[in-house]
């Protein structure tokens, strides 16, 4: 079985800046104008990730800013900071439980504090549109008054900071870039997804035991692929309340949590193997495990021991 690091892993870009010009010029695709508000000289810092169909960033600025904002195009961007620090858009104060979403046919004025930070990624709005269709999902309506901020469950923000600062931090880990980019989607379509009233009739048992079998088979035949949700879905023609049905009805757990459990117990058998000599951060970060501490605690968690017990009592 071959063994590799991904080369194509979207690389980390750290850049800073005293100019405020230079801080607006450095966001990737974006058409803006800074005007500083607040006293003292400025630094900004802009830590980003390029994909072939997003961008991700964590954005620090030192002074209070007017900020004049058009995305690329064809474009929806999510906008999170770090801390409500009376950041507002288009005038609208942001509250703790809310984030900032904006398409690129809307031009947008953001007034932030000094000491700022946000979290914030742009994602191509056919790709995000075309998985919710596949998805079964129903979007919120970004055209509408008010929609420059979505109310948000807490803990699903704060979900959503913890996940863009993971990918920032551990680009090295060199998680397949498709698994990045599906990741940021699959937020971006849960910060948007409007619960349906829709009464649905379930699927048959027969109906529903097929679904799993085909996913079964298919990761079998392909046991090192990088799989998403919306490709399951593709791969069934079912929704992704279908396939969730489907799976906690058949097996007892979601699919995301069967990939996973899946991957975890292909890593051990690796591990297990005779004269094995692969890094096990590089098996992990085949099987799609990219932040090293969440796999060590999974993996111990799911085995009872820590992945380099296994490796050396196999030796």
């Amino acid at each position: 079985m071959e063994h590799h690091i991904n080369q194509c892993a979207p690389q980390k870009s750290v850049v800073t800046t005293t100019d405020i010009d230079e801080q607006a010029h450095n966001l990737t695709q974006w058409q803006q104008v800074y005007d500083q508000v607040s006293n003292g000289s400025f630094y900004g810092c802009i830590e980003g990730l390029d994909y072939p169909e997003a961008h991700l960033f964590k954005e620090f600025t030192q002074r209070a800013l007017r900020q004049q904002c058009n995305i690329a195009p064809e474009s929806i961007w999510f906008g999170i900071p770090r801390f409500s620090d009376q950041s507002k858009i288009n005038g609208l104060q942001v509250d703790t439980h809310q984030f900032m979403c904006r398409t690129s046919d809307c031009d947008f004025e953001l007034i932030t504090p000094e000491q700022f930070t946000i979290y914030g990624f742009v994602i191509n709005k056919q790709t995000l549109f075309t998985m919710a269709d596949i998805q079964g999902l129903s979007l919120q309506n970004l055209t509408s008054q008010g929609a420059e901020r979505i109310s948000s469950n807490p803990m699903r923000l704060n979900q959503t900071r913890f996940l863009i600062e993971s990918l920032i931090n551990h680009s090295e880990s060199r998680l397949h870039t498709p698994l990045q980019q599906d990741m940021l989607s699959t937020l971006a379509l849960n910060l948007l997804t409007q619960e349906s009233s829709k009464q649905t009739v379930a699927p048959s048992y027969q109906h529903r035991l097929a679904v799993v079998e085909k996913i079964k088979a298919f990761l079998h035949e392909n046991p090192q692929q990088a799989v998403t949700i919306t490709q399951l879905c593709e791969l069934t023609f079912v929704s992704r309340r279908t396939l969730q049905y489907s799976f906690e009805s058949i097996l007892g757990i979601n699919p995301l949590r069967f990939l996973r459990l899946t991957r975890l117990n292909n890593v051990r058998r690796e591990l297990k193997q005779p004269q094995q000599d692969i890094p096990i951060s590089v098996i992990a970060a085949n099987w799609g495990f990219w932040h090293a501490g969440q796999f060590t605690k999974d993996y111990t968690q799911l085995f009872g021991e820590n992945p380099s017990t296994t490796l050396k009592r196999y030796k």
